[in-house]
């Protein structure tokens, strides 16, 4: 909530105050303030924005930063190195022990392309510990031949990205790593719901199952399976259908008791909805469902009642999904 985050903003403003006195912190109320508002294009709140030099033009966005700590790092990261340079094995593993999670990059040598892309993703990922080093020693240490991006979770490698010099994107990357701050299948509810937003990865899949029915635990692996496979390009979500309180997602997407489990894909930016055309729940169905949208062969779900038989005996014609093309264009 506005709340929520006005609170933690005001914590990292105290906090900072005392470390790096000359980061200025302020609050707007744009419902006062309309031409500020105009100014800056606001279009959601609550919205925070970066100005550096004294300048106007072209403010940094600080999205999905929600607690005090992360706020602090990401001004830290933009104001100063926003990786910590590793030169022995014990500096690498005290950063991968620190946290919950860390990112490591291996590189050849420390002024690269990859490198650069390594370090624009590290300013915008405050979630996590970055380091990074050139050292042979440290990736010989840990088998390293490539420039490469670990990423470790209590202490232990979870993920290799190789880094092709001037071929990795900054986005991809960041939304790579962005989706290890959650499970690899993320089960929805209103904790949660603000972290699966938050995470900049617009195709969502969603698995709509009982968690007490007896398959549960056969259909939950077979997802977890597949999600390994897409991550960074699809987040796996998992919507308890016992729980009332996701009636309003049941509803979004028609979703009636004798359907489950289903398997639905939710483009975020178009709103688009596909629906796995296989009725059951393996590993290959998923992989061809994920497989086949991403390729752009899915077919849109269109969420349609049945035609009504006497649609067409009044001069107001009854349309529902499944004649609404045929009759209106």
């Amino acid at each position: 909530s506005s709340q929520n985050l006005s609170e933690e903003f005001a914590k990292a403003a105290r906090q900072l105050k005392k470390e790096a006195p000359r980061i200025q912190f302020g609050k707007i109320d744009v419902t006062h303030q309309q031409d500020l508002r105009k100014e800056f294009n606001i279009r959601e709140f609550p919205t925070v924005k970066f100005f550096v030099d004294g300048s106007r033009e072209d403010p940094i966005d600080c999205k999905g930063v929600r607690q005090a700590s992360a706020f602090i790092t990401w001004v830290k990261r933009r104001t100063g190195p926003s990786t910590v340079l590793i030169n022995s094995t014990d500096q690498a593993e005290a950063i991968i022990h620190a946290d919950n999670l860390a990112v490591i990059g291996f590189f050849k040598e420390l002024h690269n392309d990859s490198m650069e892309v390594f370090c624009e993703t590290a300013r915008d990922v405050p979630e996590m510990s970055f380091g990074m080093t050139a050292s042979e020693d440290v990736c010989a240490n840990y088998s390293i031949q490539k420039n490469t991006v670990v990423v470790f979770k209590k202490g232990k490698p979870v993920h290799n990205e190789v880094l092709e010099d001037g071929r990795q994107n900054k986005r991809d990357l960041t939304r790579l790593i962005k989706t290890f701050t959650l499970d690899l299948v993320t089960e929805y509810n209103l904790e949660t719901s603000v972290k699966i937003f938050d995470v900049p990865v617009e195709n969502h899949i969603l698995l709509f199952t009982p968690t007490n029915s007896e398959t549960f635990n056969a259909i939950y692996d077979n997802y977890k399976s597949a999600a390994a496979e897409f991550r960074g390009k699809i987040m796996f979500i998992l919507v308890d259908t016992n729980e009332t309180r996701n009636g309003r997602v049941f509803e979004y997407f028609r979703i009636r008791e004798v359907d489950v489990p289903a398997v639905r894909i939710l483009n975020l930016t178009s709103d688009a909805k596909y629906k796995m055309p296989a009725d059951e729940v393996t590993v290959e169905n998923l992989k061809e469902f994920c497989q086949s949208y991403l390729n752009g062969r899915a077919k849109l779900h269109l969420s349609s009642e049945e035609i009504p038989e006497d649609w067409d005996k009044m001069p107001v014609k009854v349309l529902v999904g499944k004649n609404f093309n045929r009759i209106v264009f």
